[in-house]
């Protein structure tokens, strides 16, 4: 069944997923054993650092390690949002998992507002810079500014949206060719006891109105992905994954990417030793250290 009204904005793009790690080394070791290419090591200055995996629809992976616990935890009581949402991620759920879904934007202090109108801000702005590098030697910096969504009922799982401030020109083709065959994120699957209560939150964050609800759950596109929220009955039936939790509140499951030749990428994963399974055409990887989340591979659509 599809839901909808008026909406004059036009829907998001999904910008990338944070996945908090132990390490950010052995991430990296473990992403190069899917097959991807990874990223130099980038240092934030409030304490946190990732290694990012690039895709070439524009979306990214970003794995999210602790450089300096106790410049974090300073940050986070002074009231960082990032920071914090972080820390209490890591606390109620361990240090890996998938704890963010984050937005383009082109005015995040225009999102910020509108969050407040709404009745969804996830806390103040984050704004800051840090310093780049690629694998072909090109230095520089860059600017962000965050505005955050939150819905109270679902502490475990956070949203912003991403400004980035006079983006750099580089040429990310070298990080954006995998060995895998992976060229983008298709959907993003979140799990809930009953998906429509969140409705509201989706249509207000994502810009989009429209939604596919069944007995299952609800899915929304953005202007680049799908968003789906399952119930665990739906998430074992069509991705053959069970749910995270058994409390109330949204919890991010998995990452779907599309990928060109599922041959070339079991081949690679049985040289590489990668568990996997098969479920309904697609190669499903469950949780692993240093990769956060389950990763769900299948053929684009």
């Amino acid at each position: 069944m599809k839901i909808s009204s008026e909406n004059n904005l036009a829907p998001r793009s999904v910008d990338h997923l944070v996945l908090p790690v132990a390490e950010v080394e052995v991430a990296r070791a473990r992403y190069e054993a899917l097959g991807f290419t990874v990223a130099p090591t980038g240092v934030h200055p409030f304490g946190t650092e990732n290694c990012c995996v690039f895709f070439a629809d524009g979306t990214f992976l970003e794995p999210l390690g602790i450089a300096h616990r106790e410049t974090c935890e300073a940050k986070a009581l002074k009231g960082h949002t990032f920071v914090r949402n972080d820390q209490s991620y890591r606390f109620r759920r361990g240090v890996e998992g998938f704890s963010h879904m984050v937005l383009k934007s082109g005015d995040a202090r225009a999102d910020h507002k509108a969050f407040q109108k709404r009745g969804i801000s996830g806390g103040k702005m984050v704004k800051f810079g840090r310093s780049f590098a690629t694998p072909d030697g090109q230095k520089g910096r860059v600017s962000f500014h965050l505005a955050f969504a939150a819905d109270p009922r679902s502490p475990d799982a956070d949203f912003f949206t991403c400004q980035v401030l006079d983006p750099p020109k580089v040429d990310r083709s070298a990080l954006q060719a995998h060995a895998n065959g992976v060229v983008g994120l298709r959907k993003i699957l979140m799990s809930e006891t009953n998906p429509t209560d969140f409705q509201y939150f989706f249509q207000d964050y994502l810009n989009q109105r429209e939604m596919e609800a069944d007995s299952f759950g609800m899915s929304f596109a953005a202007d680049n992905c799908e968003i789906t929220v399952l119930t665990p009955d739906g998430l074992r039936a069509f991705y053959g994954i069970e749910a995270s939790g058994t409390e109330r509140g949204l919890l991010f499951e998995a990452a779907v990417l599309d990928v060109r030749d599922i041959s070339v990428l079991t081949r690679h994963f049985d040289a590489q030793g990668v568990a996997y399974s098969q479920h309904r055409g697609t190669i499903v990887v469950p949780p692993a250290t240093g990769q956060g989340t389950t990763l769900i591979f299948g053929k684009p659509q």
